[in-house]
């Protein structure tokens, strides 16, 4: 085999497993359909817990950081909070992030293809044979980190996953007179769902998405332009992306034959929130250690890989989509019992950092809403 590893898409699951593999001393090589950098319609919101994870400084890769989030009910209701005391929320353009990501890895030795589609894969011997345009390269071990519309899953026959599709249509804007470190969220403008708007360094993010259904009934543009006009912003001068989220459902298998899922491939997305760079960065470090150890001879790594995803993320996802059933179920009241307290936002913040769990958030909120409507 010319390469231990063959990753297919270059995001934030398939940069962080060709680092971590690379930096390991295994033969990478990193295939990406596009040319880098490239744009990626994404809010951008970064925990800073994902620094641990890399010997590396992210920080070239930070657009702004932002220790303040607004929210509101319907475009009133306003609430704010400082996280006074907290690790700030990293704001990223995923062209920027994703691109440096590539480059630590190429620094490590990992081989990059840009501009090279995946056309198909198939088994051969003793590894995969990856076909493109151009030419077909070897592997013993597959990563498929090609995201939510991504075709590896279902060539490597992983057809039946458990996963919820959710919708997101997403605009940049030039930065005008808001105060670039500010994140805003609107919860009462679109159903099971919110409306956010998120700083960069030169502009921001403005966005809107549904994670229990119902997307198909609703006109995303016209909400995002009323938000948009909450900010000044006319959204007929910007451009406008819609693109499909993975959201996490149910434990299933991400590992197949000398091949692994990692990030929106392997449905990770969180159900509550809609992050999905903190768990791709981590699917792709755990996928790295699974293959190095599956390379040195061990065979139930793959296998390992899955229950380790599932125990450490997917069991807290579980309280992450019941709350969220709850939580877009009854949005009014969740907004005034839960959402208008300080004390829940700096709870996420927690939460992003790895302080706390959603178990814990899901009780206290249930508890909560029970005293006042039972659910």
């Amino acid at each position: 085999m010319k390469y231990d590893v063959i990753i297919v898409g270059a995001g934030p699951g398939g940069g962080s497993a060709a680092y971590h593999l690379a930096k390991r001393g295994r033969a990478v090589l990193l295939l990406e359909q596009a040319p880098l950098p490239r744009y990626k319609p994404c809010g951008g919101g970064v925990s800073p817990q994902v620094q641990q994870w890399f010997d590396f400084d992210f920080r070239p890769a930070i657009s702004c950081v932002s220790q303040s989030i607004h929210y509101t009910w319907k475009l009133g209701e306003p609430v704010a909070v400082e996280l006074t005391g907290l690790e700030p929320i990293w704001m990223v353009r995923r062209d920027v992030f994703d691109h440096y990501l590539v480059q630590q890895a190429q620094r490590q030795g990992a081989v990059l293809r840009d501009g090279t589609a995946v056309t198909g894969i198939r088994w051969q011997g003793e590894g995969w044979q990856v076909q493109t345009a151009g030419e077909v390269f070897p592997g013993r071990y597959l990563i498929a980190a090609d995201g939510a519309k991504g075709k590896l899953a279902g060539w490597l026959g992983f057809r039946e996953r458990q996963r919820r599709l959710a919708g997101a249509l997403e605009a940049e804007a030039p930065l005008r007179e808001m105060p670039p470190a500010q994140i805003y969220f609107e919860f009462g403008l679109v159903k099971n769902g919110y409306v956010w708007n998120f700083p960069k360094r030169d502009g921001f993010s403005l966005g809107v998405g549904t994670f229990c259904g119902g997307g198909a009934t609703q006109d995303f543009r016209q909400i995002l332009s009323t938000y948009a006009a909450h900010f000044g912003v006319d959204l007929s001068q910007t451009r406008q992306y819609g693109h499909p989220l993975c959201l996490w459902d149910a434990p299933q298998a991400l590992h197949t034959q000398n091949a692994l899922l990692v990030g929106e491939a392997a449905c990770v997305v969180d159900p509550f929130t809609a992050e999905g760079i903190r768990p791709a960065l981590w699917t792709g470090w755990q996928a790295a250690l699974a293959l190095d150890q599956a390379l040195s001879g061990d065979g139930q790594a793959l296998e390992r890989y899955t229950a380790t995803v599932q125990n450490s993320w997917g069991k807290d996802m579980v309280w992450a989509k019941r709350l969220a059933q709850v939580f877009y179920r009854l949005p009014g009241l969740a907004y005034r019992v839960g959402v208008k307290r300080p004390g829940a936002t700096r709870k996420f913040a927690e939460l992003l950092t790895g302080k706390t769990h959603y178990q814990e958030i899901a009780e206290l909120a249930f508890k909560r809403l029970r005293q006042v409507r039972p659910i």
